[in-house]
C-alpha cells in the first residue's frame, strides 16, 4: 500500500526489586552530565523561540562510563521568569516519534498561556530516533509501505505465512549497522535519559506531559524515579504493559468502540453514499475489505484499507477524508492518500527496537494462531491483524533487563486523561493504568471519541482540569467525567487542531 501503516500503529529502585543485569533507578544520575547548550534548531524542526541542543548519555546504564550516544533536546522558554515554575518534559507518542518540534506544536495548538509561562516547555528525540542518535532495520520501500500492521489473518494458514516475513523483518533488525542499540532501546533507558536530562537542566524535579505511548514514558519515569516528579499529566493512556501483546490487540477494540462515531457521521452525509444506517455502514465496511483482498486497488489491500480507516478515526477532522476515501474505493476514484513521513524508516525501526524490547512476546506460531481465533470473531474489523505475528515474536536480542511493573508506590502527582471511545489507547487499558497507579493518580474521562485530549481535544471541563493541575498543583478531588461538549471538540467535517490528528510513530502512529 502506498501509504505508511506504521502511522496506522500506527510502544525501580522504590518499586521493582534490582534483579542481577538490571538497573538500579538512581545508577541514571550517578554520572553528573555536562550543561547544555543551546542554539538554533537542525532544518525541520526550527520554530519560533525554539532552541535546540544535544544530551550525551550512556548507551548502557549499568556501564555509566561506557559507549555514548546522543540525545538531542528542544527548548520553548518562559518569557515570565517570574512566574516559571521548573520546567515542563514532553512526548507527543510513539514509539518511533520524533519530539524536538512538540513544544511549538503545544503551543501553536492552544496550550494556555499560563502553561506556557510556569514552564520551560522541553522536547526530545528518544534515543534510536531522528536527530538523537537513530537506528535502522535498513527497510526497504516496499516493507516500509507495508508497515506495522500484520496481514488480516482469515485462517491459520494465513499466520504461518505471516510468520515469514516476521522473521524477515527482524532478522533485518538484528543484522543492521545499529544492531548495538538494540537492547538498550527501551522505555526504561529513555526514562532515565529523561533523569539525565533533568540533571542537565540543573533542575532538582521535572514535570511532564506525554501522550499516547508517552503515557507509558511518563508511568515508566515516574516509577523509577518517583521522587524526581514534580506534576505528571498523561494523556490517552496505554496499560500498564505498555505496548505489549495485550495492547496490541487492544487496537482491534478501539476501532469498535470509536467505528459508532464515524457512523453517525457517514449516515449524516448522504453524499459519500456509504449508508445511512449502522448496519448499512458496517455492511459497506466488510464490502469494500473483501473487495480489496481480492484485488488491490492502487496498491491498498484489504489490510490497508482497514489500516487506514483505524488511522483516520484518530481525530474527528479527518471523517471527511475517510468517507472519501471509501467512497473513492467504491467507485474506483483516485484515493485521496498523504504521502507518507520522510523518515519512515526510521519511525518504523525505533518502534520495532522499542515495542519488541520493552516486554516478553509469544514466541510460537500457535500462540498468535490462538489470539487470532479469538479476536477475529470478537473485533472482525481489525482482530485477524492486530492479533497477528509480528517481528517481535523473532527479536534477535533480548532486554538487558525485565520489564517495569508500574504500582502505587510514591507521592500523588500524576493526572491521567482519557477519552471513552480512543481508538488508539481505549478506555479499558487507562483503566488498568489507574488501578495499577492506585492512590497515585486521579483521573479525567471524557465523554467524546479521538486520540488525545489535552490542550486540543477541545473539552473545557478536561482542559480546565490538566491546566489548573500544571498550573496550581491542584487535582479533581477524586477522579472526574466531563460531559461532551459538542461545540468546543473539532467537529466532522472540520479541519483538526495541530496535533490533533495522529501523532508520528504512533498508531496512526
Amino acid at each position: 500500500m502506498r501509504r505508511s501503516l506504521s502511522l496506522a500503529l500506527g510502544a525501580a529502585a522504590l518499586t521493582l526489586t534490582v534483579l542481577p543485569g538490571s538497573v538500579s533507578a538512581t545508577a541514571a544520575a550517578t554520572t553528573a552530565p555536562g550543561a547544555l547548550r543551546w542554539g538554533p534548531c537542525p532544518e525541520g524542526a526550527a520554530a519560533p523561540r525554539l532552541e535546540c541542543s544535544t544530551l550525551e548519555v550512556p548507551l548502557d546504564y549499568r556501564d555509566p562510563h561506557g559507549r555514548r550516544i546522543d540525545v538531542a533536546v528542544s527548548r520553548l522558554a518562559s518569557e515570565k521568569p517570574s512566574q516559571r515554575r521548573g520546567v515542563l518534559l514532553t512526548n507527543p507518542g510513539g514509539p518511533g516519534g520524533s519530539g524536538l518540534v512538540y513544544p511549538a506544536v503545544l503551543a501553536a495548538s492552544g496550550l494556555p498561556q499560563k502553561v506556557l509561562d510556569s514552564y520551560d516547555i522541553i522536547g526530545f528525540d528518544p534515543r534510536g530516533v531522528g536527530r538523537s542518535t537513530p537506528v535502522t532495520c535498513d527497510l526497504t520501500k516496499e516493507q516500509q509501505w507495508r508497515g506495522n500492521f500484520p496481514k488480516y489473518a482469515h485462517t491459520a494458514s494465513d499466520v504461518t505465512r505471516e510468520a515469514g516475513y516476521a522473521r524477515r523483518i527482524a532478522g533485518q533488525c538484528g543484522d543492521a549497522r545499529t544492531a548495538w542499540m538494540l537492547p538498550h532501546t527501551t522505555t526504561a533507558n529513555t526514562a532515565r535519559d529523561m533523569d539525565r536530562l533533568r540533571g542537565a537542566l540543573g533542575e532538582p524535579k521535572l514535570s511532564y506531559l506525554g501522550a499516547s505511548y508517552g503515557s507509558y514514558l511518563g508511568a515508566v519515569y515516574t516509577t523509577l524515579f518517583p521522587r524526581h516528579g514534580d506534576r505528571i499529566v498523561l494523556d490517552s493512556n496505554l496499560g500498564p504493559g505498555g505496548y505489549d501483546v495485550t495492547a496490541m490487540r487492544s487496537f482491534a477494540r478501539g476501532l469498535e468502540d470509536r467505528f459508532p462515531d464515524f457512523v453517525t457521521f457517514a449516515a449524516a452525509h448522504p453524499e459519500y453514499g456509504l449508508g445511512s444506517t449502522p448496519k448499512q455502514l458496517t455492511a459497506t465496511f466488510h464490502e469494500l475489505v473483501a473487495r480489496l483482498d481480492a484485488k488491490p486497488v492502487q496498491g491498498v489491500n484489504g489490510t490497508g484499507f482497514r489500516a487506514f480507516t483505524f488511522e483516520q478515526l484518530y481525530a474527528d477532522g479527518s471523517m471527511p477524508q475517510l468517507a472519501k476515501f471509501w467512497q473513492a474505493v467504491d467507485t474506483g476514484g483516485e484515493l485521496p492518500l498523504p504521502k507518507p513521513p520522510a523518515d519512515l524508516e526510521n519511525l518504523m525501526a525505533a518502534r520495532f527496537a522499542v515495542v519488541c524490547a520493552d516486554t516478553r512476546w509469544p514466541r510460537t506460531v500457535r500462540d498468535y494462531q490462538r489470539n487470532v481465533a479469538v479476536d477475529r470473531l470478537r473485533y472482525p474489523m481489525l482482530g485477524g491483524s492486530t492479533a497477528s505475528i509480528n517481528p517481535c515474536a523473532y527479536w534477535p536480542r533480548e532486554s538487558a533487563e525485565p520489564p517495569v511493573r508500574i504500582t502505587g508506590r510514591g507521592p500523588s502527582n500524576v493526572l491521567m486523561m482519557q477519552n471513552e471511545r480512543d481508538p488508539g489507547t481505549p478506555l479499558a487499558g487507562a483503566r488498568e493504568l489507574r488501578r495499577a497507579f492506585g492512590g497515585r493518580a486521579t483521573m479525567v474521562t471524557v465523554d467524546q471519541g479521538g486520540h488525545g485530549v489535552y490542550p486540543y481535544g477541545g473539552n473545557t471541563c478536561a482542559n480546565d482540569a490538566a491546566t489548573t493541575f500544571l498550573t496550581s498543583g491542584e487535582r479533581p478531588a477524586r477522579d472526574l467525567a466531563c460531559a461532551a461538549e459538542p461545540g468546543e471538540a473539532a467537529r466532522p467535517g472540520e479541519a483538526a487542531r495541530p496535533g490533533q490528528a495522529a501523532r508520528p510513530g504512533e498508531p496512526s502512529k
